[in-house]
């Protein structure tokens, strides 16, 4: 069976995440959802941690990552959980694109001239892995944080 990349048939309407709320104003229709769902979609917290967000080079990576685990800790320090979750999925966004990067040449993981066949893996950037590690230890700092997880856990349990 061949393997098409989810965005193809993207349903909008039923995605839980939508670009006409302000998150800020109205966290309680924040949803965690899995992985890095609705992190370029969810505003203000778009703007204000997707400015920072960079991956090009290892320095590049270094310096994004500790910007954005900075804001993480600062949108915790203001109890501020939906700010802290966005953070945390751009930390692991910086992870699983600079990994696309390191694995396939110019991050295209699919064919789209060619009935999106999966393209070949270990064509890409060894500097993109090492941006990857780098995002991976933020993004993994960020969930064993403690006051993060709880307050990701008492989220899900009350709003999901």
């Amino acid at each position: 069976m061949i393997q098409k990349p989810s965005y193809l048939d993207f349903d909008k309407e039923a995605y839980g995440w939508k670009p006409n709320i302000d998150y800020k104003k109205h966290p309680e229709l924040y949803r965690v959802g899995k992985g890095e769902q609705g992190v370029l979609i969810c505003e203000p917290y778009k703007s204000e941690i997707g400015q920072f967000w960079r991956f090009k080079t290892k320095d590049i990576a270094e310096e994004s990552s500790i910007k954005i685990f900075d804001v993480f800790l600062a949108y915790l320090l203001k109890n501020d959980f939906v700010g802290a979750d966005m953070a945390r999925k751009y930390l692991q966004m910086g992870f699983t694109r600079a990994r696309r990067y390191a694995n396939y040449k110019g991050g295209k993981k699919y064919d789209k001239e060619n009935e999106y066949l999966l393209l070949e893996k270990g064509t890409g950037q060894e500097e993109k892995a090492e941006a990857a590690a780098i995002f991976y230890s933020k993004w993994k700092q960020a969930e064993n944080n403690e006051q993060y997880a709880q307050m990701k856990k008492d989220w899900k349990n009350r709003l999901g």
